[in-house]
Parts: C-alpha cells; structure tokens; sequence
C-alpha cells in the first residue's frame, strides 16, 4: 500500500479561479478551438480505424472462403479446407466487430482468424 506524502492541503476553488483570471486561461478561446479540432481529429480516426477493420475483415473472409473451395476440389485432407473455412468464420466475425466500433477485437480475430487458415495447411 502506497501513502501520500504530502501534508499540504489542496487549494480551493476559489484559488484556481483567481489563478486563471490573472493568467488570462479563462478566456483563451484558442484552447477551445484547439480542443474541437482534436476531437474532430479523434472522430476522424477512429472511423477509419472501424471501415479498416471491416474492409480487412471481409476481404479476409473472401480469400478464406475462396481458398477452402480451391482446396475441396484438389487432393488435401479434409482438415484444411475445413480450416480455411473456419479461419474465415472467424474473420467475418472480426468484420462485424470492426463495423460496430470495436477494432481492438477485430484485430485479435483477424489476427486468430488467419492464424488458423495458415496452420490448418501445414503438413503432418
């Protein structure tokens, strides 16, 4: 357990707000604007953090999809198609997470999703 060393007490309110008139802090409109573009800038990144994860998600999902059927006409165990398709189960999972917001999950299943269409196809 960690104890504050400080015995100080904490300034008031009304300490702050002498401080920021004196400072001129309360009525620098800049900061605010300042503020709007970042979280516009914010607003910006994360919706193309969510259209990436979706886009990725769904190609994933294509090529999973595209090669489980290359693999059902040719001569492979019947493990590695079935593991191409569940590989892309899973990334049409990380794209519908991706869509609704949540890129840090669509990025582990995409990262799982392709994981397990790459070791269902390794040999033995």
């Amino acid at each position: 357990m960690r104890a504050r060393t400080d015995s100080d007490p904490r300034p008031a309110i009304a300490d702050f707000e002498d401080v920021a008139e004196d400072s001129d802090i309360a009525g620098d409109s800049d900061t605010a604007e300042d503020s709007d573009e970042e979280a516009a800038d914010h607003v910006e990144g994360a919706r193309r953090a969510r259209w990436l994860a979706a886009g990725t998600g769904v190609l994933l999902t294509l090529a999973g999809l595209a090669a489980a059927l290359l693999k059902l006409t040719a001569a492979a165990p019947a493990r590695v198609p079935a593991a191409y398709a569940l590989g892309a189960a899973v990334c049409a999972l990380a794209a519908l997470l991706g869509a609704r917001g949540r890129t840090r999950r669509a990025l582990w299943l995409l990262i799982a999703g392709t994981m397990i269409m790459a070791l269902g196809d390794q040999p033995g």
